[in-house]
């Protein structure tokens, strides 16, 4: 299935990005370590500017502006949730169904995002309000 997002160079998006089964592991505080870390291997290699954030027990919202060019988000998202994948604790971690482990999916987070691209400075307030 092919999603329809998006990708519209230098843009703004709004994201919502949920853990696996909506688990509360997001504010322990080696795992909230551990996301920042994600977030600055990321910037370091493909930069752009967070907006606005909220990190949640099971979620977190962002509002990013990538540089002009540049619209692909999707992979910054893969880094970030890689990463966080293969360093968290095993404690955070359900076990894996036989599927995920043939696909060596972790189960850490949801497979997608939602996201959405801001349209004007109306949108872009809306979503931070939201955030806030």
């Amino acid at each position: 299935m092919q999603y329809r997002r998006a990708k519209t160079p230098g843009a703004t998006y709004f994201f919502t990005v949920v853990t696996f089964r909506r688990r509360e592991i997001l504010c322990e505080p080696e795992n909230r370590d551990l996301l920042r870390t994600a977030f600055h291997l990321i910037k370091t290699h493909h930069p752009f500017t967070i907006d606005a954030f909220v990190l949640l027990p099971e979620h977190l919202h962002c509002i990013w502006t990538l540089p002009a060019g540049d619209c692909d988000y999707s992979m910054r998202w893969n880094v970030i949730k890689g990463h966080f994948s293969r360093h968290c604790p095993a404690n955070y971690k359900p076990v894996q169904s036989a599927a995920q482990k043939h696909k060596r999916s972790q189960t850490v987070w949801q497979p997608r995002f939602w996201e959405h691209q801001i349209r004007d400075d109306r949108d872009f307030e809306k979503h931070c309000d939201y955030i806030h």
